[in-house]
């Protein structure tokens, strides 16, 4: 499943993160990357941004950015 499925509260281990190759390291920068907890701490009214925990610290992702991550439920 990809990130944006989950709902606020729900936390999933990352699989994998797909993209062009800036996104792919932008997100790794910051911490996503594979076997990884993170937790969708909120979600906006119109489901765009999503603010997720991953290693202790909040980030925000846009929808579109939520969709390349592949996640499974924990």
């Amino acid at each position: 499943m990809k990130l944006n499925e989950l709902f606020k509260g729900e936390k999933g281990k990352i699989i994998k993160v797909e993209g062009d190759r800036i996104l792919k390291r932008r997100l790794r920068d910051m911490g996503v990357i594979p076997g990884e907890i993170i937790e969708v701490v909120r979600i906006a009214p119109l489901g765009d941004p999503l603010e997720i925990k991953v290693k202790g610290y909040y980030l925000s992702l846009r929808k579109r950015e939520a969709e390349k991550i592949t996640v499974e439920k924990v």
